[in-house]
């Protein structure tokens, strides 16, 4: 505990936490809990833990655990496969679901002897289509049935199916999500839930590589992400260029080894009042392997039809038993991505000397011109090399079971930065030769070094038949290593100049790389979590005590520093300081900071019959740097009709000021497109809250986010094989933090003395600022079939939401507060939040089984979407269709392959934002280069990226 808390700052948590938790929940503690008082006094509950055996074992492991004896015939049952079983049941609820879906059923007679038998007379039909039929029905039902039991986000009542939960939840198996036949797992999400979004940008720093991952279309940072259902920990970056998720920071689903995932779990529904803080969207929890022997190899191969962007991967996984006394799953995977391009040409002119004739065509006079490069940008994804490793691990003890899960990954990224060109006098400065300091130009790239790492360790116990307790400790932590490479530091060659040294001299000596900065996050976690098992109810209490601690490291001197002393006045003709591409961090501006926090929480999960159930829930939650929150839930599921759920929640949330949005300041330079379509650079500062020039504009300490969450949603079953489910949503947040528009010195004399000394043109900050409302409609439909002697499942998932700014405003007696709203909040900014994801997600997945092959085919609509990067454009409506075939010549080896984007859609053509657009001809009228830009595609955002087609293969061994 001294991990996470001092002792001073423990007592005078524990004391607010207790003063705060009788006042504000007995009363509603109280209501939660009336109806287990009147509930009838059931069978006994009885906890089994029961993998998916044939029927004849699974029975047996059933009477064992219930010390109760069962009446069956061993040649009967061996035929049929029973579902796993987990959690805590009656005798007859347990045998049940232990023999859903097949032939079998039990029967109690009045003296509780147990008996199976065949629930109707077997159909008459061909042997080998009879056993193959089965066969089919049985390995699709065997996975469907084994996650349905175990589902941990939504409830913590470990005895309902997901259907029966007042909550949506998807539920994404492991087979699911590989025939998507997507590289990276926020791609694989993102084409089959349709309600998660995986922005693609370019040259945006370090977005490049660390993408957005959003639900509901809201922040990244409003979903919780969890590991085997603990919480897992940030990403160091915040995104601070122009991109999704502008000002926010989410988590680095792709640190994830994809050979580890059992399944993924999405909560659709804010969650805040069982999982704390981000859940406001909603809640995605990973659950890691937990096979005992099984054991497979995966390598692919895949590259896109414009024959870039190669990429290799291989898996390993095995799993190893304990003697029976628990399990050690163990995953390797190593991944090589190389980069793709989709830029276009280099239009406009990188020599002196040319003329304008007309708007953005140009008469070239120096014969330089004509065979100047012109393919100067990378724009589409970096390349990259990550190596993971994960574990999952359980040890039965005599009273309790020991668990421990920990996943690594190292990751090697690197991204282009703008080109630098002859004529960018700022960057690439001309010397006393006449020549520019790199001739020709130069491409920055920014390398970046990604860690992330997280431990569990956990301890879980009965004590007593009723009641479970669950103590567990977890660290995370992600830290990033910036390098700027191929770049200079412009005002480093202008003091060189000044000491007399020659030009030639000067790019000899010229160091073409330097280490920017450092990023890391970390968190640490003591969960405490109880359940009291009752007779159709669940009562669960917890507490949680974090800590976070945020670090930016500084780079080296030549990474920041400005050499040109005296420095030159701002202007056009000042020459920058720092390595451009990404400019380091001085020691002056190193974050070494941390906070405690202290939560509680208790939930109760209730059948009042066999038709309704419902769940509360309230937390409170103390952080040590802006107060403390409480938080309820509220929903129900009622079955009306044998085939018809409805099921509705209630809630509010919260979010609190992540610690980069506290902590984070740095100067970037940002090339941005104004009205006029002309691009231009400047140098932006990022100001932390506590900052002097924060303290002189008046700003106040950020605050949590909070929100009011409302859905209503209907399951319908019309047969086993066939149900639909729809769900609406509405989420409205108040006090959202935003990072303001680039403050500049003209607006008011407060800001002209706050910008004064700060070394930049503008400045931004992060505000409590903006509410928003959010409303949506989920619908999900899947129909399963036999087709010819083969199984066929047909999924449809759409996703409607559209999200609206409802009111901004400036803090109080600050200096922003007589400005217009425009002045502090681009326009721009706004049109992120509301504009820049899909309005509506459809995807429709065709999956066709026979014995030894499966046939995927899936198309995936992604919905129009609006840019303001200078102008505003909106990208229509796009669909892409998908084909995957596998073919199993063995039981332990098989191949697949596939294409992505079969008929090579990418987004409409870019008609704004561009840059270095133009037509340059010779003095005969020859044309040189004629280009509309070098962004064909908006690199803002890019829902489903613009590389087009992907062609993959690849083998499977299990062993």
């Amino acid at each position: 505990m001294s991990l996470l808390l001092s002792s001073t700052s423990n007592s005078q948590l524990s004391i607010r936490l207790a003063t705060c938790l009788w006042q504000n929940i007995a009363a509603l503690l109280a209501v939660m809990l009336l109806p287990l008082s009147f509930q009838v006094k059931a069978d006994k509950l009885y906890y089994f833990d029961i993998k998916s055996l044939p029927a004849d074992q699974a029975l047996i492991a059933f009477a064992k655990h219930s010390q109760r004896t069962i009446i069956f015939s061993y040649e009967l049952t061996k035929h049929y496969q029973a579902n796993e079983l987990n959690g805590y049941f009656t005798i007859a609820h347990g045998l049940n679901r232990l023999l859903r879906h097949t032939e079998l059923e039990a029967h109690i007679n009045s003296n509780d002897e147990i008996r199976i038998q065949l629930r109707q007379p077997a159909h008459k039909q061909d042997s080998i289509t009879r056993s193959t039929s089965k066969a089919l029905i049985a390995k699709q039902e065997e996975s469907n049935n084994r996650i349905e039991k175990i589902a941990i986000v939504g409830t913590r009542n470990i005895a309902r199916s997901i259907q029966e939960l007042p909550v949506p939840v998807d539920v994404l198996s492991e087979t699911m999500l590989a025939n998507t036949g997507q590289f990276e797992n926020g791609r694989k999400l993102q084409t089959i839930a349709p309600s998660f979004n995986f922005a693609s940008s370019s040259i945006s720093d370090g977005t490049d590589v660390l993408k957005p991952a959003t639900l509901r279309g809201l922040g990244p940072d409003q979903t919780l992400l969890l590991v085997n259902g603990k919480r897992r920990h940030h990403s160091s970056l915040v995104h601070i260029n122009t991109s999704v998720g502008r000002g926010t920071s989410g988590v680095g689903i792709n640190a994830i080894p994809f050979s580890a995932i059992k399944r993924i779990e999405i909560l659709r529904d804010g969650a805040a009042a069982q999982y704390g803080s981000d859940a406001i969207a909603g809640v995605i929890n990973i659950v890691l392997k937990d096979s005992t022997s099984k054991g497979h190899i995966t390598t692919s191969y895949g590259q896109y039809g414009k024959g870039d962007g190669q990429s290799a991967e291989l898996n390993i996984n095995k799993g190893f038993s304990f003697k029976n006394n628990g399990f050690f799953n163990a995953t390797i995977n190593v991944q090589d991505h190389q980069a793709t391009d989709r830029s276009g040409q280099h239009g406009s002119c990188q020599f002196p000397g040319c003329v304008r004739l007309a708007p953005e065509q140009f008469l070239a006079k120096d014969p330089r011109e004509f065979s100047a490069k012109r393919d100067t940008f990378d724009i589409g994804d970096p390349a990259y090399q990550q190596f993971s490793l994960a574990y999952n691990s359980q040890y039965n003890l005599t009273d309790g079971k020991l668990y421990s899960f920990a996943i690594y990954s190292k990751r090697e990224n690197d991204a282009a930065a703008f080109f630098r060109d002859n004529l960018n006098q700022q960057a690439n400065p001309m010397l006393q030769d006449g020549e520019p300091l790199v001739p020709g130009g130069y491409l920055p790239f920014i390398h970046s070094d990604i860690a992330d790492a997280s431990f569990s360790l956990g301890y879980k116990t009965e004590l007593n038949p009723d009641i479970l307790m669950d103590i567990s400790y977890s660290y995370g932590v992600n830290s990033i290593d910036y390098t700027t490479k191929n770049s200079v530091n412009a005002s480093y060659a202008i003091m060189l100049e000044q000491q007399g040294i020659t030009a030639q001299q000067i790019r000899e000596q010229m160091p073409n790389s330097a280490d920017a900065y450092g990023l890391k996050l970390s968190l640490q976690t003591i969960n405490l979590d109880i359940q009291k098992f009752f007779s159709y109810a669940t009562l669960a209490l917890g507490l949680e005590l974090r800590k976070d601690r945020y670090q930016v490291i500084a780079g080296n001197q030549y990474s920041y520093f400005d050499y040109h002393s005296p420095a030159p006045p701002s202007g056009p003709n000042k020459v920058l300081a720092g390595i451009q591409g990404f400019p380091g961090i001085a020691p002056n501006a190193e974050v070494d900071e941390q906070r405690d926090i202290a939560s509680i929480y208790v939930e109760v999960n209730s059948e009042l019959s066999e038709y309704f159930n419902y769940s509360a829930a309230l937390r409170y939650d103390d952080y040590q740097d802006f107060g403390s929150t409480s938080n309820i839930k509220l929903a129900a599921n009622w079955r009306p009709f044998e085939h018809f759920n409805l099921r509705s929640s209630i809630s509010t949330g919260f979010r609190a000021p992540s610690m980069q949005q506290l902590y984070f300041n740095n100067t970037s330079t940002q090339f941005i497109v104004n009205q006029e379509n002309q691009l231009s650079s400047e140098q932006v500062g990022t100001f932390r809250n506590d900052s002097q020039l924060a303290q002189i504009i008046g700003l106040p300490q950020l605050t949590e986010e909070q929100s009011k969450n409302f859905s209503l949603g209907a399951v319908f079953n019309f047969t086993e094989q066939f149900n639909v489910t729809i769900d609406y949503y509405a989420i409205n947040i108040d006090d959202r933090i935003v990072i303001s528009n680039k403050l500049s010195a003209e607006q008011s004399p407060s800001l002209a003395q706050a910008i004064k000394h700060t070394g930049v043109d503008k400045a931004q900050v992060f505000l409590n600022g903006a509410d928003t409302q959010t409303q949506g409609l989920d619908i999900i439909s899947t129909w399963h079939s036999q087709l010819f002697s083969g199984q066929h499942t047909l999924t449809l998932a759409a996703n409607f939401t559209d999200t609206d700014v409802t009111r901004l405003y400036s803090p109080k007696n600050s200096a922003l507060s007589p400005l217009d709203n425009e002045q502090v909040f681009a326009r721009q900014d706004i049109s992120i939040i509301e504009q820049w994801q899909p309005k509506d997600r459809i995807s429709l997945t065709s999956l066709y089984q026979q014995q030894s092959w499966s046939l995927n085919l899936a198309l995936n609509r992604y919905g129009k979407y609006t840019i303001i990067d200078g102008e505003q454009q909106t990208y229509g409506a796009k669909t892409l269709t998908d084909i995957r075939f596998q073919h199993d010549l063995s039981n332990n080896f098989s191949w697949y392959l596939g294409v992505n984007n079969l008929f090579d859609v990418t987004p409409d053509k870019n008609t704004i934002g561009n840059s270095h657009a133009g037509t340059i001809v010779d003095q005969q009228g020859n044309t040189i280069v004629s280009s509309l830009g070098v962004f064909k595609y908006s690199r803002r955002s890019a829902p489903f990226g613009f590389n087009g087609s992907y062609f993959y293969l690849g083998v499977n061994y299990h062993f």
